[in-house]
């Protein structure tokens, strides 16, 4: 098996495009020369060295690189996937309270419709409802779930719970702008506002998890700050990478990092994962960063947008689709009921594309790179295999 551009070469010798950039990681394509170089470079030189009373120059770099394109979150903290790092979003809430004196704060309030990673705590922010987790909820903490304030009824719904409960709350969760693997469900900047304008009213620390809706998917570098929502803290990973290997950052105001400054040991952020820091991830990332600020990755993923909207559009007439959805380099089509997904899939292989639908859901997520005959391929695909649907 190899990888290449837009490309997956299987075993048995097909070629498949994919469609998704591996859960959209790979947004520059896979292999990426000057990604690959960088990693080389690095490995020969340090591949890995501890994270604690150790630094290096690329951890260092990229942490200013990230604070750059977010003034207000100016202090980065790194781990090693994206759920770790909502983990450590969650210690940072939990923490700035604790350092405070308040013990009172043991709970989250996270939206419907929400996802935010596999791990015990991301997974007690999740819906209560999304399939992966409903299993585990009785090990789960209680949390706060509520639907997302798009209207004054919502809006009214969510002050409600916080004058009732903001004492024990110690943080809120979004993804901003689209919750992914929780059904891609888009949402508008005005629903971001109201969020942080809830937050700012009850003095809670509000994270964005931006570990999907980061770097560009959007159309934005980072959604939330694109369209003017500032987070106290914020998560990134999947992309950071450019699809290479594991690494996440959670930035923080000054606000959330001087709440752990203190002679007590105590009341430092304790948590450190063994490869935070990784040196051939941070040379990764630093590569991936590069690319952005040398190609036109705007001009990419309005072109993608605009192919999307166009290839997709005359799913809405088919039976069953009940919506059809574009953001930035995010394709999505919805059904009325979930298929035979076992089926979708060999369907989408037969026709040699990579397509991973889950649930209702069929989605394209393309690299940035991908070319206007491979995207007319992978939404062609998509017709293809709903009209033939059973």
């Amino acid at each position: 098996m190899a990888t290449r551009g837009c490309r997956i070469s299987l075993a048995d010798g097909r070629e498949l495009i994919d469609g998704i950039a591996s859960w959209w990681t790979a947004c520059h394509g896979y292999n990426h020369p000057h990604i690959a170089e960088a990693v080389a470079a690095q490995l020969a030189r340090m591949p890995h060295i501890m994270f604690g009373g150790l630094a290096h120059e690329g951890a260092y770099r990229l942490a200013t690189r990230l604070a750059a394109r977010v003034p207000s979150l100016p202090h980065v903290f790194f781990s090693d996937s994206g759920s770790v790092g909502v983990e450590v979003a969650m210690k940072m809430a939990l923490q700035y309270w604790l350092n405070q004196g308040d013990t009172r704060r043991h709970h989250f309030l996270a939206f419907l419709g929400g996802y935010h990673g596999d791990t015990l705590a991301a997974m007690s922010v999740c819906d209560p409802e999304e399939g992966m987790h409903s299993l585990f909820g009785p090990a789960l903490r209680r949390q706060h779930i509520l639907p997302l304030p798009r209207d004054a009824a919502t809006e009214a719904a969510l002050h409600t719970l916080l004058e009732r409960e903001h004492t024990s709350i110690a943080g809120i969760l979004v993804e901003p702008l689209v919750q992914g693997a929780g059904g891609m469900l888009f949402h508008d900047a005005a629903t971001l506002r109201r969020i942080r304008a809830a937050a700012d009213a009850f003095h809670l620390p509000l994270i964005f998890d931006e570990v999907f809706t980061g770097f560009g998917r959007t159309g934005h570098f980072f959604a939330g700050p694109g369209v003017g929502v500032l987070p106290d803290i914020m998560v990134l990973s999947k992309a950071l990478t450019g699809g290479t290997m594991g690494l996440a950052a959670t930035l923080a105001t000054p606000a959330i990092f001087e709440s752990c400054l203190s002679a007590r040991p105590e009341a430092a952020l304790m948590h450190g994962p063994t490869f935070m820091a990784n040196p051939l991830a941070c040379a990764a990332a630093n590569a991936s960063l590069d690319i952005f600020e040398a190609t036109d990755w705007r001009g990419n993923v309005a072109r993608i947008e605009s192919g999307l909207r166009s290839g997709l559009a005359p799913a809405r007439t088919l039976p069953g689709v009940v919506d059809v959805r574009v953001m930035g380099a995010i394709g999505v089509v919805e059904l009325a009921t979930p298929p035979d997904l076992a089926a979708l899939k060999r369907a989408f292989l037969a026709r040699n594309v990579w397509v991973r639908p889950f649930r209702s859901i069929i989605y394209l997520t393309p690299a940035f790179t991908i070319g206007a005959a491979d995207l007319a391929c992978l939404t062609d695909a998509v017709l293809q295999v709903l009209a033939d649907r059973k």
